[in-house]
């Protein structure tokens, strides 16, 4: 049986750093695979005035799974800046290679587990009754929507004349932006289909159901964009009658549920959302967890095979370019287990999980994040763990 062949997508910053830490460990946990490295982020982008090259997105549709570091993206007119002299004021426009990717293959379900390590020292605690230290046990899973909504990609400034027409046809828009100069108007749509809405709300469902979490909850805000959100809820509340009696449906606005994130965070299990209340609660859930440097994620489009596998943190790019990476790499190790798990491979995946937990757990290796530390060049010398040395001590406990 050959080797499956996994894309490799450094991307920028750290990117390569924990990329290639997760890697390392994947290989002591005997993951066999080939990988095949894509050109994706910021210097495409420079270069060629494309961060998402076609022959990337040819590499993924002929090995269906990537695993991704980190990308860095910058406001419309610094990207064009940026851009080589003989691409400048071509009309080039940069936009995300990361939504571009998502939108190009449907990978419409995304997964965010928030889940805490025992002796993280950067797990949430509170105080309880008679001024006791309570540390909640967060379990979470965020179920984002990735293709639609505030991330669309449908937007305009100076709408051109057959939008703003179609804009000024609806009552409030004209009452309360009519006054406005056209070329003074910024619009950004949000939009949510009935396909897709059902496919991000069947997916936390069934999750919710394979791996016995009591509750989904649809984190909107129906109340005030009674369109979209109140279309999500309204589904939510047909597919758990129809489909998933045994679940409960929870319904909170996004604004108050970021309030009871340190109330009560371990009430919760299944959290759905659109992309960009998605994004925000997946990344306040991962603040109880110990931060960016411990959250995963998974995209995915069960249907055609296709997944890719990143954590949530950015390039970071002045950590780059320090001699020694001080960056936590169990995020992306993490996301690699993702991956593992969508390949069938849940053994291994299984076997990695444990063996971070236990570094976690002894403390005895704590990269600058886990030590409360500053991110700064001297970190290691200082007795925080680099890169290379967490993922060295997560495969010292590999079984």
């Amino acid at each position: 049986m050959s080797k499956r062949t996994i894309v490799t997508l450094p991307g920028d910053g750290i990117g390569r750093a924990v990329l290639d830490a997760a890697l390392r460990v994947l290989d002591a946990a005997g993951f066999e695979a080939d990988y095949v490295e894509g050109d994706i982020g910021w210097e495409f982008w420079k270069s060629e005035g494309n961060p998402l090259p076609e022959r990337t997105i040819k590499l993924l549709e002929k090995h269906k799974v990537a695993l991704f570091g980190a990308i860095t993206s910058k406001p419309k007119d610094e990207a064009a800046s940026e851009l080589a002299p003989e691409l400048q004021n071509k009309g080039l426009v940069y936009s995300s290679p990361i939504v571009g990717l998502r939108q190009h293959f449907g990978l419409d379900v995304c997964a965010r587990p928030c889940k805490t390590y025992k002796g993280n020292p950067l797990n949430f605690i509170r105080r309880g009754p008679n001024n006791t230290i309570e540390e909640p046990e967060v379990d979470v899973v965020i179920y984002r929507q990735n293709t639609e909504g505030l991330y669309g990609g449908v937007e305009w400034s100076n709408p051109p004349d057959q939008v703003y027409d179609a804009l000024m046809t609806h009552p409030k828009f004209k009452k309360n932006f009519g006054w406005a100069p056209q070329e003074e108007i910024s619009v950004s749509t949000r939009i949510f289909t009935k396909k897709y809405t059902e496919r991000i709300l069947r997916a936390a469902f069934e999750h919710a159901k394979k791996y016995g979490y009591k509750s989904v909850t649809v984190c909107e805000k129906p109340n005030v964009i009674r369109e979209t959100s109140g279309m999500m809820y309204k589904m939510a509340q047909q597919m758990q009658q129809a489909d998933f009696p045994e679940i409960e449906l929870w319904n909170t606005n996004i604004d108050a549920q970021m309030m009871w994130l340190t109330k009560n965070p371990e009430t919760y299990g299944v959290i759905v959302a659109g992309n960009m209340f998605g994004d925000i609660v997946s990344d306040g859930f991962a603040g109880l967890i110990g931060g960016l440097g411990f959250a995963c994620s998974a995209q995915f489009n069960n249907e055609t095979g296709i997944g890719v596998f990143e954590p949530t943190h950015g390039s970071a790019p002045k950590y780059a370019d320090y001699p020694v990476s001080i960056v936590n790499p169990i995020a992306m190790i993490e996301s690699a287990c993702m991956m593992l798990d969508f390949v069938d491979e849940k053994p291994i995946a299984s076997q990695i999980r444990k063996a971070i937990a236990a570094v976690i757990e002894e403390g005895k290796v704590q990269t600058y994040d886990m030590k409360k530390m500053s991110g700064r060049a001297d970190v290691v010398e200082k007795g925080a763990a680099s890169t290379d040395e967490m993922a060295d001590a997560i495969i010292a406990k590999l079984a």
